[in-house]
């Protein structure tokens, strides 16, 4: 078995190791992209495991790109150059990446004491991402529950309480008040933040409570009955905060506003979007109705009908469908208008005492010309995979020939 160097010291940045095996890791191809599996006597490199990502860095001259923990009790180290078995090797860790792994975990460990000591809330799963990290806990919990957590933990972490790890017998497990049970039986790694919290716990994790640096919870959601928490610890919470900074300081200079004013900036300017758009739309229709007039003017006859096929460069299908609707607010009309698009947005109607079904229209138009559509018998749209002068030939040969 490797001896797991982490478990002792978290703290350390570089070691030195034998090598027990290299060997080509599954998958090779024997070329230049091959990788390895260089297993040592002891390593300070951290594999994936309870929910925390494995550690990045260098044996010697090879670069380490993933870690895993093997069922057998050895760790393997991913390499992308071939090691020499018994030879000697300097292994360095990734130090910003550990660190940040560190923090949160540990802030993951403080957060989640903080919900069970203050409400009796049990911590059921832990993920660290790349950005930000989650709990799921087992119930729904309050914006109030959440604040006061988060405020207990902090207290904790501004407090710098010490942070023990111990390994402990099964039997004398059995005897500590640890939070949860833990998941494997045997000897224990027991982590202690000192007066606050006792886990079994095999991660990586800072010495004194400080070194987090701050605890935030990012956001709150709703999952399978109950809540997933996201939230950031140290480097994680100060590039957060930075982002948002950035993101209010635009904001107040967009809105003209101080940045407690921003939600209410928001509000108005959602309502002017509105009253603009109503106001839009008002004279959009007002405009179609003129515009409607002249096509009704210009009609066509087109086999038993009046007809309006005509494209409408510039216009969408919401466009579209208002001039159509103007148009055929008269009796006798059939009314096929295109726009602009990929696909070519199209739209079919008919006055009310006309027997035309526009939506078994823009069907069959669909299926000769390729794209898809429907709707009623007196209005359809669809997107056509042809050009408006190829829609508009379909429209007349097949309306013609009714």
């Amino acid at each position: 078995m490797t001896e797991r160097l982490y478990y002792r010291d978290s703290m350390l940045r570089e070691f030195d190791a034998r090598i027990v095996s290299c060997t080509p890791a599954s998958g090779g191809t024997g070329t230049s992209s091959q990788r390895f599996e260089a297993v040592l006597d002891r390593t300070a490199f951290y594999p994936t495991s309870g929910g925390q990502p494995f550690d990045t860095g260098a044996l010697g001259g090879a670069r380490v790109i993933d870690v895993i923990d093997r069922e057998d009790g050895e760790v393997a180290h991913i390499v992308e150059t071939a090691l020499g078995s018994g030879a000697s090797v300097r292994g360095t860790i990734d130090w910003p990446r550990r660190f940040d792994h560190m923090q949160q975990h540990t802030g993951q460990h403080v957060l989640s004491a903080a919900f069970d000591r203050l409400f009796n809330v049990r911590t059921v799963s832990f993920h660290l991402g790349a950005e930000t990290a989650t709990i799921d806990l087992a119930r729904e919990v309050t914006a109030r529950e959440v604040a006061e957590a988060e405020a207990a933990a902090n207290a904790v972490v501004w407090e710098n309480r010490e942070i023990f790890v111990r390994f402990v017998s099964e039997a004398e497990a059995q005897s500590l008040p640890l939070r949860k049970d833990p998941a494997r039986t045997g000897e224990l790694r027991v982590v202690e933040v000192a007066g606050f919290d006792l886990s079994a716990c095999g991660g990586t994790h800072v010495p004194a409570a400080g070194m987090i640096g701050v605890i935030a919870v990012a956001a709150t959601e709703r999952f399978k009955g109950a809540t997933r928490l996201t939230f950031v610890c140290g480097g994680r919470a100060l590039r957060s905060h930075g982002r948002l900074r950035d993101v209010v300081t635009r904001a107040t200079r967009v809105l003209s506003v101080l940045p407690e004013e921003i939600a209410d900036g928001i509000e108005r300017l959602q309502a002017e979007l509105k009253d603009a758009g109503r106001a839009a739309k008002k004279t959009q229709e007002e405009l179609a109705g003129f515009r409607a007039a002249e096509f009704r003017a210009r009609a066509a006859t087109i086999g038993p009908w009046l007809g309006v096929l005509t494209p409408q460069p510039g216009s969408d299908a919401g466009a579209l469908k208002t001039l159509a609707s103007a148009i055929v607010s008269e009796p006798g009309y059939v009314v096929v208008l295109t726009g602009d698009g990929k696909p070519v947005p199209v739209v079919a109607a008919r006055s009310s005492d006309v027997a035309f079904d526009a939506g078994a229209w823009i069907k069959q138009a669909a299926t000769a010309l390729g794209g898809r559509g429907g709707g009623r018998p007196e209005m359809a749209q669809g997107g056509m995979d042809a050009t408006p002068e190829q829609v508009l030939d379909f429209a007349r040969r097949t309306l013609t020939d009714r």
